[in-house]
Parts: structure tokens; sequence; C-alpha cells
């Protein structure tokens, strides 16, 4: 039997999923960078069209006091300021942890293309678990969303860390 060669969009499909792989990659690094915080390990990145990541950022709430400390948003603001504007039109937020309300929220008020995330979150997910904000027919603008990838790696870090708080 002969072997099935690839076609062309098979190509791009298995290149796209390489690529929300090593994106995720990063995103879990920066979100083991919380281990030194009381911060829950939440990593995100925010990438441009051209796949060039602008925005970095991990959970800061305890760190900073500040309850908007969430990966997601820390890496938001990071892309805007890079590119001098609050629009990121045509970027990808790629985040270790389902986006909740209000990271949602901040990635359709970007305007924000695609969101990529590891882990589904089903006690507060906004990307299509407990809610589905991003896609939301009455959203002023609606955010493609990729889950579960490397959704064990991003699993393992929460789980590890929240056992590790019960042990104390």
């Amino acid at each position: 039997m002969a072997k099935r060669s690839e076609t062309p969009a098979d190509e791009a499909v298995a290149s796209t999923a390489d690529t929300y792989d090593a994106w995720v990659g990063e995103a879990l690094e920066l979100a083991a960078a919380t281990a030194s915080s009381e911060d829950v390990p939440v990593g995100a990145i925010v990438v441009d069209e051209a796949g060039a990541v602008i925005g970095r950022g991990r959970n800061v709430r305890e760190a900073a006091g500040d309850p908007t400390g969430h990966a997601e948003v820390v890496a938001l603001r990071e892309a805007a300021a890079a590119r001098g504007t609050w629009r990121l039109d045509g970027c990808t937020l790629v985040v270790t942890l389902e986006p909740c309300v209000m990271c949602a929220g901040a990635l359709i008020q970007a305007r924000v293309e695609r969101v990529v995330f590891g882990a589904w979150d089903p006690k507060a997910g906004a990307c299509g678990s407990v809610w589905d904000l991003t896609r939301d027919p009455l959203a002023t603008h609606n955010v493609d969303v990729v889950g579960g990838v490397r959704a064990g790696e991003s699993a393992e870090l929460l789980v590890d860390f929240f056992e590790g708080r019960r042990l104390r």
C-alpha cells in the first residue's frame, strides 16, 4: 500500500500545531517563573501577525497586590505599549490556562484575533468551558479560540501548585 502524502493543507495544519506548541512552551516558562511568589502559575505571551512575541506576562496578583494582575492582562499591556496602541488587531494571545471573564473581556476590548491556551478552566473559564464570551454573537468583537494545546503540562503546573499549598 502506498504511503499517503501530505497535502499542503495537511502541512499547514501540522506547522500551525507545531507553532502553537512552541508558543505555549514559552508561556509555560513564564508560568514556572511564578515559583518564587504566591501567584498561581499562569504565563502568557502576545504574538503579532509576523510571529514575533510583543508582550509577555505571568500572574502577579499576589506579588503586586493587583486584582487585575493576571498573566493575560500583563501581556496585553506590554503588547499595547510595544505597538503604541490599545488595538491588537491580528495578534494572538497564548496562555497556559483558559482566560477568565476579566481576561476574555480584555481580549475582546483589545481586538485580539485569536487566543491559544493550554488547560481548560472548568471553574472560571470564559472561552468555552463555563462561559464563551470570546465568541458571543452579542460581543463587539469575536476571538478565535484554540484550546487544549499542551493541556497536560499546563494542568500539571496548576495541580502541583495547589497540592503544595494544601500541604502547608
